[in-house]
């Protein structure tokens, strides 16, 4: 940590934007960053980083993020001490969820994912409250391949991820990794990794409806019709399957259902899918029999393909296509990673643990639990709807829900019907603007940074982490202090010790610890002494992790002591083969032929004699955007990276030209945006980015209200969903464009 902040310093940091998770250099005067620029020693990402990153120097700075805690005042709000904050809290929160714990909803946003404070002390705190209302992005981006990775392999987190560094062709489906950095996938300069793969003679084959960039440098890119990713990778193995390309290898003595699967795949032939796709049979045909030919092949898919009307059938064929060409765990396939911290494929496999899908029911609209969250589709209509059970209060956790869950208009609606809604946040944005209390976090550069949740994804076995720079600053408080407060509030306790309630949270970490590692309790007590807070509990973790030194038992082994002396990471090398130690099913098998996604075929088969609508909507990424988040920070560098994208041939039909302002209204709503016509965009499909609409009473965030962009999730419809996940359909979606007349002078 640097404490000298009367002179210029510099120190490490691991960028908590994305899933590359660049190795950064802050540059401080003071307390205040004054440039950011890539570490060029960082093990894992060697001198890259993006736009976001950075940034951060630029969000750091914001004038706009909250540095005091506000609590509703009217229609506005005042300032208030930390005890003020939480004596309202104490107050009004308590009483709401002693009538039914239920009535208390908890959201986690995206940021939240990638800091070690809410990732140690969130479920402590929902625990606390005893709530079944909890939300998560989750269930909008990643929900149908979690699904299906838990179905074949036993567990939503622990997926296969491409060996992007090894492979020879590699097939992308659903999305955009130049722009987005990648996603369930963590390969930080992926630009780089691409023109490898083209150097070493490898291919590249990029799905999209859309020209993105990804698509722009691919040798060839399908410009599938949205939402049909399901039908292109059936006809795929369907090519596979009666052709005999099959060749699983060493897999077929831990896969079950292989036979049966292929049998099913062949009636969706290329001529069958064709028309629906929008992609020519024998192309279907040409990159089945080359993926299949290949030495090192891998298909990934990502958001796109999550979320769409068919996603957990997608991205179940992924594995498929991955598993019956023999390129699932070996080098250059797909492959699954070794996260130093632990996680659901190195702890201990327990036969008898359910599988943490539908062990409960929403209230209303009798929506499976997936992971432990309920669909964000759930969330107004708890809200909204009377009777026992019904949403009275919530607390947010660094999400905008506002903008991230689909029909943003019912989700607004249900934040103004709240009782009482507290928020740890540093903004006043769209959703926050409803809270009754507002608590902000501290600045990046007084928190300490392991990705607990990407490292289950990173294309090498990496381990790195970087400490904070400074104390908390006057006024500030920790995140996992301001978690724990609530934690005492809401379990009546509101005066106990912060350190108190650390130490509980750390004697059940501490006792998971000794049983992973094999020693006694007293042992790790005595290794960690010294320790509070994340740093402690992280300390468990990589103590008692694949490397990790047992607590003295393994001298050399991972400690965060280690960590500390080495901020530019600790190389641990290529991804190795870890089938069949990493599987978790109850049988310790693949079942290939999961009889939910069997059930979902007819499905598809029914949607093959279906009319394909005349235009239909998807999302765009941008890259100094993550999700709404930053727009304020960083706005967009000119107004037309908020335009609806449309191909010319749509736009002639329409009588529309470049410039135009337009009306896009779908089934659920209304927005208007400037037009951009781009031969980018496949014929009968538009692009909007998401995130925006920052717009209406309330806000604080000046840059991005001065530009505030179409919100696309007012489009969504939230009855309309992946029907095994809930999850909603961002991508594919009819609408109608239709130009805005100027009125007359």
């Amino acid at each position: 940590m640097l404490t000298d902040t009367s002179a210029r310093t510099v120190g490490a940091r691991i960028c908590p934007l994305c899933e590359a998770t660049c190795g950064l250099l802050f540059e401080l005067d003071g307390r205040t960053v004054t440039s950011v620029r890539p570490n060029p020693d960082d093990v894992f990402t060697a001198g890259h980083s993006c736009a976001k990153g950075l940034g951060l120097g630029q969000l750091e700075n914001d004038p706009d993020v909250l540095r005091t805690p506000l609590i509703r005042d009217g229609d506005d709000f005042r300032e208030a001490t930390w005890d003020e904050a939480f004596a309202e809290i104490g107050r009004r929160l308590p009483p709401i969820i002693a009538a039914d714990p239920d009535s208390c909803a908890v959201y986690s946003g995206n940021p939240a994912a990638h800091h070690l404070d809410p990732s140690f002390y969130t479920l402590p705190l929902i625990s606390a409250i005893g709530t079944r209302n909890v939300y998560s992005p989750a269930s909008i981006d990643t929900l149908p391949k979690n699904y299906a990775n838990a179905l074949l392999y036993g567990t939503g987190l622990g997926m296969a991820v491409p060996d992007i560094d090894r492979t020879s062709y590699l097939l992308i489906l659903g999305s955009n990794p130049l722009v987005s950095n990648g996603s369930t996938v963590t390969a930080p300069g992926i630009g780089k990794r691409l023109e490898a793969l083209r150097e070493r003679g490898g291919t590249l084959v990029v799905v999209d409806p859309a020209r993105t960039r990804t698509a722009e440098v691919a040798d060839l890119h399908l410009a599938i019709r949205p939402g049909t990713d399901a039908f292109l990778l059936l006809a795929l193995v369907s090519v596979i399957a009666t052709e005999r390309l099959t060749a699983p290898g060493r897999l077929t003595e831990y896969v079950d259902g292989l036979d049966e699967v292929l049998r099913l795949t062949e009636q969706f032939t290329p001529d069958a899918v064709a028309p629906i796709c929008g992609i020519d049979a024998d192309v279907i045909r040409r990159v089945a029999r080359e993926f299949a030919a290949s030495d090192a092949a891998v298909a990934h898919s990502r958001m796109g393909s999550c979320t769409q009307e068919f996603g957990s059938v997608a991205n179940w064929m992924v594995e498929v296509l991955n598993i019956v060409t023999g390129n699932l765990d070996r080098p250059g396939g797909a492959m699954f990673p070794v996260p130093p911290a632990g996680g659901p494929t190195t702890w201990p496999a327990n036969p008898k643990a359910p599988l943490v899908f539908d062990r409960w029911r929403s209230r209303v609209r009798n929506m499976p639990e997936a992971m432990g969250e309920l669909p964000a589709v759930c969330f107004a209509e708890e809200v909204l709807t009377p009777g026992p059970g019904q949403v009275r209060a919530l607390v947010t956790i660094s999400g905008n829900l506002a903008r991230s869950f689909p029909n943003s208009h019912a989700v607004e609606a249900a934040l103004a019907d709240l009782e009482f809604m507290v928020c740890i946040d540093g903004y006043l944005n769209e959703t926050t603007r409803y809270a009754d209390v507002v608590l902000p976090p501290p600045p990046l550069t007084t928190r300490g940074h392991h990705d607990l949740a990407l490292t289950h994804f990173q294309v090498r076995n990496v381990a790195r982490y970087t400490a904070p720079l400074l104390e908390p600053g006057s006024g500030e408080m920790p995140e996992w202090q301001i978690l724990l407060r609530l934690t005492g509030i809401v379990r009546g306790e509101p005066e106990r010790p912060i350190t108190e309630l650390d130490d509980e949270v750390a004697t059940t970490a501490i006792r998971r610890a000794a049983k992973i590692a094999g020693c006694e309790v007293d042992d790790v007590v005595r290794a960690t002494e010294g320790r509070t807070g994340p740093q402690r509990l992280l300390d468990l973790r990589l103590r008692s992790g694949p490397y990790g030194d047992r607590f003295g038992a393994v001298p050399g082994g991972l400690t965060l002591e280690l960590l500390e002396r080495t901020p530019d990471g600790i190389d641990y090398g290529p991804l190795q083969p870890r089938v069949p130690e990493v599987l978790r099913t109850p049988n310790g098998r693949i079942n290939l032929l999961p009889d939910a996604l069997a059930a979902d075929l007819p499905r598809l088969r029914d949607a093959l004699a279906q009319p394909v609508p005349e235009l239909v909507l998807v999302n765009r990424r941008q890259r100094r955007g993550m999700n709404s988040w930053l727009h304020n920070a960083l706005p967009q560098p000119d107004a037309g990276q908020c335009a609806l994208y449309m191909n010319p041939f749509d736009a002639a039909e329409r009588n529309l030209v470049d410039g135009d302002t337009v009306r896009i209204a779908s089934k659920t709503g209304a927005v208007v945006a400037e037009l951009h016509i781009t031969d980018a965009m496949r014929q009968g499909v538009v692009s909007l980015p998401h995130g925006w609409g920052h717009h209406g009473p309330g806000l604080r965030t000046g840059r991005s209200a001065a530009a505030p962009g179409a919100n696309v999730n007012a489009l969504v419809d939230d009855t309309v969903v992946e029907p095994l996940t809930g999850a909603p359909i961002f991508n594919g979606f009819p609408v109608d464009v239709t130009r805005v007349e100027s009125p007359r002078s």
